[in-house]
């Protein structure tokens, strides 16, 4: 039985020969590049030196844990990282379906193709950009809103040091920045329907409302919710250079804004630890995972063909 499964499996390699060479190089790549790195995760659990290296360092069990949990920033970085990504995914689906939707009702298609250039537009710009453009808007000295406040004769408001004002900074450009890809995902979707369906609703005297409610987001709920799947799979990821680059080294609003990825490049850049970077980004994976997998088992409980596995 074991030979007739190998002669098996080398007849199949040879029919399918042509389409495994070309195959080969994103497997290689996909090893090389994202699995052997995936070792360097003993280093969570080692006291790394230069002279030892990842695999010739001392281990030292799981001391850069406690020292991540018992520094009193876990518990911070870990609030901020959910919170945000659960604002930004809510906030930010809601947003890119409007948008969707309102493309699709656009007759000018010229009006509608300009629209949609320029909602994409911001996608391109770099986040240090992003950076130097909200500090132009907020700064006390040179910012554009505190001009116009001044102008009116109110007093000007110090925005890097109220760390309050921050979430709904940060949302803004999160969605500001993201609108335009993530509504080609959906517009997508919507082009894809059916249109005797609309014409079926229309017939039947559903107003431009009614259909929207009634055929076009149940008809997209598939895609919202492999979309939202893959979200929830990074909600414990913070991104990092929207942080970095909005806050920067700011600690009056560390409070409000430091995530898991910023912490864990200060412990780097500054303390030069390795070990506890990588026990930070061990941390972060292995709650991302589990939430993976609890986010598609309570989806598989609505509607199993909405799973992503």
């Amino acid at each position: 039985m074991q030979t007739k499964g190998l002669k098996g499996f080398i007849k199949k390699l040879r029919k399918y020969r042509s389409y495994l060479l070309m195959l080969l190089p994103a497997v290689i790549y996909t090893l090389v590049f994202s699995y052997y790195p995936m070792t360097g995760v003993i280093l969570a659990f080692k006291k790394y030196t230069y002279a030892g290296g990842i695999w010739g360092s001392a281990w030292n069990g799981i001391e850069n844990f406690k020292f991540f949990f018992k520094s009193g920033q876990a518990g911070i970085v870990t609030r901020n990282t959910v919170l945000y990504n659960i604002l930004f995914i809510v906030v930010g689906t809601i947003v890119q379906i409007a948008v969707a939707i309102f493309l699709t009702e656009i007759r000018n298609k010229h009006f509608r193709k300009f629209s949609q250039s320029f909602m994409f537009l911001p996608y391109f710009i770099s986040w240090v950009i992003v950076g130097v453009m909200a500090f132009n808007i907020f700064s006390s000295d040179y910012g554009f809103l505190n001009n116009i406040i001044t102008s009116f004769g109110g007093k000007k408001i110090s925005f890097y040091s109220k760390p309050q004002v921050w979430p709904g900074i940060l949302l803004f450009f999160n969605v500001w920045k993201g609108i335009g890809y993530g509504s080609i995902l959906y517009l997508a979707a919507i082009m894809g329907i059916d249109t005797s369906i609309y014409e079926s609703a229309s017939i039947d005297g559903a107003n431009v409302f009614q259909r929207i409610f009634h055929v076009t987001i149940p008809m997209i709920m598939p895609t919202v919710v492999i979309l939202f799947l893959m979200s929830i799979g990074g909600i414990f990821r913070g991104n990092f250079d929207m942080f970095y680059n909005l806050v920067g080294s700011n600690g009056l609003l560390y409070e409000y804004t430091d995530v898991i990825d910023t912490l864990a490049f200060r412990a780097l850049i500054s303390s030069n630890d390795f070990g506890m970077s990588s026990a930070i980004g061990l941390f972060q994976s292995v709650l991302c995972f589990i939430t993976v997998i609890i986010a598609n088992k309570l989806v598989g409980l609505y509607d199993r063909d909405y799973t992503l596995f």
